[in-house]
């Protein structure tokens, strides 16, 4: 840090509370955002908190600022939060900044417009993004990490003064978002519930006159829910609805929707094209779809091995694993193809040695007991038309659409 004088000091601490002042008094939200920025690595922020550091006093110039004096509680933790991030102490910037926003939530409480509303997104935002930090220095310092379950509660409570009547409530979605974030992060995805409900069920929300930006967010994360829950039409519905609101030139967030997407479309019998996994850097889903078109088990078993690690931290392992019986139905499709060239009268009669046969090509070793238990399961869930004629250890398909195609929606449960 370059020499700073104490007058130079003065001048920088004085302009911010005239700026956050001005902002205030005049309802310049888009302003007030920019003055409480803090993990942007604003240069105005760094220059503040330079100030700060050399001008010691700054509460006195706080109460003898006329303007300033009713936002004290917001401007001495605040200036404290500016101190100790530019130091890089992320708990204690943590701490202070906490104060500072529940200090700005009391006046946003009173004012009667939905001026502030951009701050308000910018303290939701920041205090997520400090608590990750803080529990990061936390957990290196040998300590247990909290501060992340205390911005999910702090968010909680923006949650509850945004979810009434009037134009404030057009921000609750951004909060519900940052929610999701936190709860993701933390691993209760279970906590997610009660603030859908709100959103979904409560009579003062109409979900489009919300931002179309949160939507699109809000949707990403629910859709993913679905998949953890393995509700794949509604997964289908959510994803879908956030790939075609998202930004186009968005790449990464795209990339973001696929990753859960792709999986959730396999499961309902909808195949990505090539070029699309190309583009988006989703090269690991590149077997899985061959092996689907090909019938090959192995080269599935190989895909979910090769990217287990990726699949696993996605949360898609489970979903993608059960593409297995996607997977012997494509390979016994080709069989009664084959056979259908070869003798067309008895086409529809497959024995279950030649799946056997054609499992053991694959290097996959099963006997008639286990390969008639996965026919079984096939025509259980539809994936199959057909019976069994036991005797002669024979599959009779029916002549009429022995493969049901899923048509866009899930293997029968």
């Amino acid at each position: 840090m370059a020499y700073l004088s104490m007058g130079e000091a003065h001048r920088r601490i004085n302009d911010y509370l005239n700026r956050f002042s001005d902002a205030v008094s005049t309802q310049d939200g888009a302003s007030l955002k920019q003055l409480l920025s803090l993990s942007s690595n604003n240069p105005a922020v760094f220059s503040l908190a330079d100030a700060l550091n050399v001008f010691q006093d700054a509460n006195r110039l706080i109460k003898q600022s006329d303007n300033d004096t009713q936002f004290g509680e917001i401007l001495v933790h605040l200036f404290r939060a500016f101190q100790s991030y530019r130091v890089g102490s992320f708990i204690d910037s943590y701490q202070a900044f906490e104060k500072s926003a529940n200090a700005f939530i009391q006046e946003f409480r009173n004012w009667d417009t939905a001026w502030a509303l951009q701050a308000l997104y910018v303290i939701a935002y920041e205090i997520r993004v400090l608590a990750e930090r803080a529990d990061k220095e936390l957990a290196s310092n040998g300590k247990s990490p909290e501060k992340l379950k205390g911005a999910g509660s702090f968010l909680m409570k923006v949650f509850g003064v945004l979810a009434g009547k009037g134009p404030k409530r057009v921000g609750a979605l951004y909060v519900t978002c940052q929610l999701f974030k936190v709860y993701f992060k933390l691993g209760t995805v279970h906590l997610c519930r009660s603030v859908i409900r709100s959103i979904e069920t409560a009579r003062i929300f109409d979900f489009e006159e919300f931002p179309k930006r949160d939507k699109v967010t809000y949707m990403y994360y629910t859709g993913r829910l679905e998949v953890f829950n393995e509700n794949f039409p509604a997964a289908d519905h959510k994803l879908s609805y956030a790939l075609r609101h998202c930004n186009p030139q968005s790449e990464a967030n795209i990339r973001m929707i696929l990753k859960y997407l792709i999986p959730v479309k396999l499961s309902i019998g909808i195949l990505p094209n090539d070029w699309l996994l190309e583009k988006y850097n989703l090269v690991e889903y590149k077997n899985v779809v061959q092996a689907l078109k090909r019938g090959d088990l192995r080269l599935l078993r190989h895909a979910l091995e090769e990217h287990e690690d990726r699949f696993l931290r996605s949360g898609v392992y489970l979903v993608l694993e059960k593409l297995e019986l996607q997977v012997y139905q494509r390979l016994i499709k080709k069989i009664y193809i084959i056979q259908k060239q070869k003798d067309p009268i008895k086409a529809h009669q497959l024995k279950l040695e030649v799946i056997v046969k054609a499992l053991k090509w694959l290097e996959i070793s099963m006997d008639l007991d286990e390969v008639e238990c996965i026919v079984a399961i096939l025509i259980y869930k539809n994936l199959v038309k057909g019976y069994f004629a036991h005797k002669s250890k024979v599959v009779v398909l029916s002549k009429q659409d022995p493969f049901p195609k899923l048509n866009g929606k899930p293997v029968n449960s």
